[in-house]
C-alpha cells in the first residue's frame, strides 16, 4: 500500500507516517511546514519508502501530481487553530474546507477510493449531551467546526458521486510526542516566560478530555481495517476527562513551580466558540475492541515531558 498523507510532518501526521512505515506502507508526505516541523521527519528521509513533497494543498497541480500512484489518503492538513478564525475569517473556510475539496479532486482525477479524514470534537458546538455521540446533528459555534463539518458532508458527497470510501474521525485534543499547540502548549510557554503568573483564557472550571497521540492513530488504523462501510464516522477521545484548572496544577507541580497565581479572562467560555465540556461518546470504536491505553493524566504527563525535553519548540515560531 501506497499512502498519501497530508499534514504529515505536523505533530498527528507525523505519528502517522511512523506508524505507517513500521506496518510496511509506501508513505507520500505532503506538507507545506507552516506548523510543521524538519525534526519531526528527518529520522525517515534516508528511508526508500518514505517521501517528502513541500507543498500546499491549495497548489492544485502539484497536488494532482504527488498523489498518483497512491492507494489511499490519510487527510490531517488543517488550520490548526481553532480560535485563529475570529482574527482571520477566511482561514479555516482556505486551509479546511477548500483544501478538503482540492484533495478529493486530486483523488478523482487519481482514481483513489480511500480517505481517512481528521475531522474533530469542535463540529458538535456545544452540545446538550454528554457524553456525545456520533449521532447528534451538530449545531455550529465556531468558523473552524463549521468548516470541518462542511468538509466532511463535502467527503460524503464525493463518496456517493464517485464510489470512494471514507473513514471520518471526529477526536478531542490529541496529546503526546510532537505536541506543538494547544493548552500544555500555551501554558508551558507563559510560566517559561513567567514562573510566577499563568493567564487562563475562561474561568478555569472547563472540562476537557485528551487522548495520547498513540492510542488515536492505533483507533484509526483498527477502524480502518474493521469498519467497511461507505461512510465511517467515530468519535475518538477518553473515557476520562480533566478541568483546566487540575491540568494548570498538575503542570506547576511537573513543573517545580509553587504559588503561581492563575488570573483568568473571558468568562466561562474563554473565547467565542471554545466548548466548556468536551467529552465524547466512544462506543461506537471501542466496539470495534479498541481502548485507549493511556489514561488522560499519562497523556498529559507525557505532553509534559516531550516539551520539557525540548522546550525550544515552545518559541520556534514566536
Amino acid at each position: 500500500m501506497r499512502a498519501f498523507i497530508t499534514g504529515g510532518a505536523g505533530f498527528i501526521g507525523s505519528n502517522l507516517a511512523d506508524s505507517l512505515l513500521k506496518r510496511g506502507y509506501d508513505v507520500v508526505v505532503y506538507d507545506n511546514f507552516s506548523t510543521g516541523h524538519q525534526r519531526f521527519i528527518e529520522h525517515n528521509l534516508n528511508n526508500p519508502a518514505y517521501h517528502l513533497v513541500e507543498a500546499d494543498v491549495l497548489d492544485k497541480a502539484i497536488l494532482a501530481n504527488s498523489m498518483r500512484d497512491c492507494d489511499i489518503v490519510f487527510h490531517f492538513q488543517a488550520n490548526a487553530d481553532v480560535r485563529g478564525g475570529i482574527k482571520n475569517t477566511l482561514i479555516d473556510l482556505e486551509q479546511n474546507t477548500i483544501g478538503t475539496h482540492n484533495v478529493l479532486e486530486a483523488m478523482k482525477v487519481n482514481q483513489i477510493e480511500k480517505m481517512v479524514f481528521a475531522s474533530s470534537a469542535t463540529v458538535y458546538g456545544d452540545p446538550e449531551i454528554i457524553p456525545t455521540p456520533e449521532t447528534i446533528t451538530p449545531v455550529q459555534t465556531s468558523l473552524y467546526g463549521a468548516s470541518k463539518y462542511s468538509a466532511e458532508a463535502m467527503i460524503q458527497a464525493y463518496c456517493e458521486y464517485f464510489e470512494m470510501k471514507s473513514w471520518i474521525f471526529r477526536f478531542v485534543s490529541f496529546m503526546g510526542p510532537r505536541y506543538t499547540h494547544g493548552v500544555i502548549f500555551d501554558f508551558m510557554k507563559k510560566l517559561k516566560q513567567d514562573p510566577s503568573s499563568l493567564h487562563i483564557l475562561g474561568d478555569g472550571s472547563q472540562r476537557k478530555s485528551y487522548l495520547h497521540v498513540e492510542d488515536g492513530i492505533n483507533a484509526i488504523l483498527l477502524a480502518l481495517e474493521k469498519s467497511q462501510d461507505k461512510v465511517n464516522i467515530f468519535n475518538l477521545g477518553n473515557k476520562e476527562w480533566i478541568s483546566v484548572n487540575d491540568l494548570a496544577d498538575s503542570l506547576c507541580s511537573r513543573l517545580n513551580l509553587k504559588d503561581v497565581e492563575y488570573t483568568y479572562s473571558g468568562g466561562k467560555r474563554g473565547w467565542k466558540g471554545d466548548t466548556p465540556f468536551v467529552h465524547l461518546d466512544i462506543q461506537k470504536i471501542s466496539a470495534l475492541g479498541w481502548k485507549p491505553r493511556f489514561s488522560v493524566k499519562e497523556t498529559i504527563e507525557s505532553t509534559i515531558h516531550y516539551l520539557s525535553v525540548n522546550e525550544d519548540l515552545l518559541f520556534v515560531r514566536g
